[in-house]
């Protein structure tokens, strides 16, 4: 009888598996068990709930494979409700994220993709991953990247971020992408005077572009990539917008082709 009300009480796909152990027979037998009385366990006794037990981890030890079956279904359930979840706050800040003034876009204007990505200029992964999505825009010529200022690796990052930003505001955009590429590239600690040093090799108002750097324009760029971090819960860099989803951390070039691929597929 235990094994009966054991078998009943299995998910579905324990079943076939279930066959083997059990019998045909025992296994159309518990199907009979009544519902109410399968589902609820708390009508055992203390003996049959033993024995359920008992039969449960026999058959677990007899069939480990199980278990790793579960914790897939699982982790797939726990991604696509992640997915879900991100896909709605994409939408719900879409206006912030693709058509905020002050970022600095790359690409293809008329795209069919469109990429974020959040990037600290004090992050080793985001200066590894800055010549491959360079690649990769060149390569494929339909993805328009947005660049989002997100300082977070301590004071350096927000220098760094806080100047860039104000030769934005001092130089205009082309100015902005050479100072992106400078910082990108560059090696060695963020000061004033190696900042200084960089505005004056490109030609810039110096003196301006310093008392930038705590102007209206560059406080509310950062302040809103600031709230988009906290949205999404973003921890480190570079995390990238790609289709509906957040891809969080570095990703090669070879994997980020393939994520260009699945979302042409997707449509």
């Amino acid at each position: 009888m235990a094994q009966h009300r054991f078998l009943a009480r299995l998910p579905a796909h324990f079943l076939p598996r279930a066959l083997t152990r059990f019998g045909t027979a025992t296994l159309l037998a518990a199907t009979t068990v009544s519902g109410a009385y399968a589902l609820d366990l708390n009508a055992m006794t203390d003996a049959e709930r033993t024995a359920f037990g008992a039969e449960i981890r026999a058959y677990l030890l007899e069939n480990p494979e199980v278990l790793m079956e579960a914790v897939d279904v699982y982790n797939q359930r726990q991604q696509a409700a992640q997915e879900a979840g991100e896909a709605d706050l994409i939408a719900a800040h879409a206006a912030d994220l693709f058509e905020a003034e002050g970022d600095l876009v790359y690409g293809n204007p008329d795209a069919d993709l469109v990429f974020v990505e959040f990037s600290d200029y004090r992050c080793g992964y985001c200066k590894k991953a800055y010549p491959d999505v360079k690649a990769l825009l060149e390569k494929d010529g339909n993805i328009k990247l947005i660049v989002k200022e997100f300082p977070i690796l301590g004071e350096e990052s927000v220098l760094a971020a806080r100047f860039a930003l104000a030769v934005r505001t001092v130089g205009g955009v082309e100015a902005y992408d050479a100072i992106h590429h400078e910082l990108m590239t560059a090696r060695g600690n963020v000061t004033e005077g190696s900042l200084k040093r960089m505005a004056k090799d490109l030609d810039l108002d110096t003196d301006a572009v310093m008392a930038a750097l705590d102007s209206d324009e560059v406080n509310t760029i950062l302040g809103r990539n600031q709230q988009l971090g906290q949205i999404f819960q973003i921890s480190g860099t570079p995390t990238f917008v790609m289709g509906q989803e957040l891809v969080r951390g570095y990703v090669p070039f070879d994997a980020m082709t393939e994520i260009v691929a699945e979302l042409r597929e997707k449509g």
